[in-house]
């Protein structure tokens, strides 16, 4: 199963319903069932963090649920002042260039820990526990 490992709060938005995009640097071409992975690295501490952090329960290390990553965005111009417009504007960093990761169907699953790894990554089996 594919993992994509997310900051906190974010992981935990995604898991909760509030964020359905996820911003990334890079595009991917990977479409299909994924699993949230809260990061065991911390957000930078500005004060949006801050309050985002107090609408959830962080659980760092764990593997929170599961979504469809259903399309990635290219984010120009128009697409940023379309998002601005919503809440989830508050979740992501929309820069011109970047890009916006849809993600639908979220499933909250029984959480379990797992080392991280950079971009998308491979659960291994072992690591792996019952849902």
């Amino acid at each position: 199963m594919k993992v994509l490992s997310i900051k906190e709060p974010f992981a935990s938005l995604i898991k909760d319903g509030k964020k359905k995009i996820e911003t990334r640097s890079w595009k991917t071409n990977y479409r299909g069932e994924i699993y949230i992975h809260a990061s065991l690295t911390k957000q930078k501490l500005d004060e949006r963090i801050k309050i985002l952090n107090e609408m959830i329960e962080p659980k760092p290390g764990y593997v929170l649920c599961k979504a469809n990553l259903v399309d990635c965005i290219y984010m120009d111009e128009d697409y940023i002042n379309e998002i601005k417009k919503t809440e989830e504007y508050l979740y992501g960093h929309y820069e011109v260039g970047r890009y916006a990761w849809v993600l639908k169907d979220v499933v909250i699953i029984n959480p379990f820990l797992v080392k991280g790894k950079l971009g998308i990554w491979n659960l291994e089996k072992e690591g792996k526990q019952d849902e």
